[in-house]
């Protein structure tokens, strides 16, 4: 049943990732201002955080089969309401709901498929488990950008929709078999204080690993369209440059490489990880050839490679199952705050292309330096 989880977790970031090219011209269709605009395309990362957050306390209370459904069957339900959105203000109240709700989903799956994996191949499991998060970041831009031009941004949501309802319905009758009673789940759990997790330096180094992961995301997907138009070039080829770093992500994912992450410490990986998508960035920056740029891309994919499975194996070397779902909810909503931040950042700082792929390589490379150097001092509570 771990392939359908991973099937689970690929149509929960494919639901993210089709929305990147859609939802500005879904907002202006509606008649939302610039403000507005910039409030809707906001709004799904902001109740995201908090949907990671909740279902992570959740998680641990009922167990992740109970919030997967649940989050599977809302958040189809919440797609469905784009339907609706005839104004910027229901729109931006629908994208609150859609965020809330998909929130739920992904720290619960990443929890069932950390507790069942093996600890001794936790590595290649988040590799496979990163495969299928850069499937999605593939596949789900493309889908998006083709439908939409056929029909409407509304047909996207309303596909996606149909494919979370039939998981949530699939997922109720194929999980339930597995799903662990209600009181093994609660066991403990009430123990352990939020402020513990942020006390411990295995926990803080992937949590600071997911900000600094989903910040050079926001400033990718905010600074690329804007490099590749300086060099003369089309939306397609951004789009077929970000494919690129996805696709080179997946092939180590899933390729005989995907055993590094079980024989090297994760610290090393994700040093290396982090500092090789700083040294893509800069090289970005610097170069005045589309065809060069597909080459720093694909290292951008090398270093995301390392650094996410890397990230995973050090929250689930930190903590037990009864607290591995609030690990995982913080865990997403540092994703989801650092994608609002790189892009907000790097806006507000008014910085061009090529600048602001400097400031966030160089930043990424102190990062890693920073948490590759910082000792290991881990919690009793968490790894008794």
């Amino acid at each position: 049943m771990r392939v359908f989880v991973y099937i689970i977790v690929f149509f929960s970031f494919f639901d993210l990732f089709t929305q990147l090219p859609i939802m500005t011209p879904l907002a202006i269709s509606v008649g939302a201002t610039p403000f507005l605009t910039g409030l809707v395309v906001g709004m799904y990362s902001f109740s995201n955080t908090i949907g990671n957050v909740a279902s992570g306390f959740l998680t641990d209370k009922r167990g992740p089969f109970l919030i997967l459904i649940t989050g599977l069957l809302l958040s189809g339900v919440s797609l469905f309401i784009y339907y609706f959105a005839d104004n910027a203000w229901l729109l931006l109240l629908i994208r609150f709901v859609h965020g809330l709700t998909a929130g739920l989903i992904v720290p619960a799956a990443f929890t069932y498929l950390a507790n069942s994996v093996e600890t001794a191949k936790k590595g290649k499991g988040a590799a496979l488990s990163g495969a299928f998060v850069g499937l999605a970041a593939v596949i789900g831009p493309a889908f998006s950008g083709i439908v939409s031009s056929r029909t409407n941004e509304v047909t996207v949501l309303t596909v996606t929709a149909f494919c979370m309802i039939a998981l949530g319905i699939l997922a109720f009758i194929f999980l339930r078999s597995q799903a662990s009673p209600v009181s093994d789940a609660k066991q403990d759990t009430g123990k352990m204080s939020v402020r513990v997790f942020f006390q411990d330096s295995k926990i803080i180094k992937a949590f600071s690993g997911a900000f600094f992961l989903m910040f050079s995301q926001g400033v990718l997907a905010y600074m690329l369209p804007l490099k590749v138009a300086d060099l003369g070039q089309d939306t397609q080829t951004s789009g077929l440059l970000l494919s690129t770093f996805g696709i080179v992500a997946i092939l180590i994912f899933v390729l005989p490489t995907n055993r590094l992450f079980d024989v090297i410490k994760p610290i090393k990986t994700l040093t290396f990880g982090m500092g090789a998508m700083g040294v893509s960035l800069i090289l970005i920056s610097l170069s005045q050839s589309i065809s060069i740029l597909y080459i720093y891309m694909g290292l951008y994919g090398v270093g995301f490679s390392f650094l996410f499975p890397s990230l995973n194996s050090l929250l689930i070397e930190a903590t037990q199952k009864k607290q591995r779902g609030r690990a995982y909810g913080y865990f997403y909503a540092f994703f989801s705050i650092g994608v609002v931040v790189g892009s907000s950042l790097t806006g507000l700082l008014q910085l061009t292309a090529n600048q602001g792929f400097i400031f966030t390589g160089i930043l990424l490379m102190i990062a890693a330096m920073f948490l590759f150097l910082k000792k290991d001092k881990s919690k009793p509570i968490l790894s008794e």
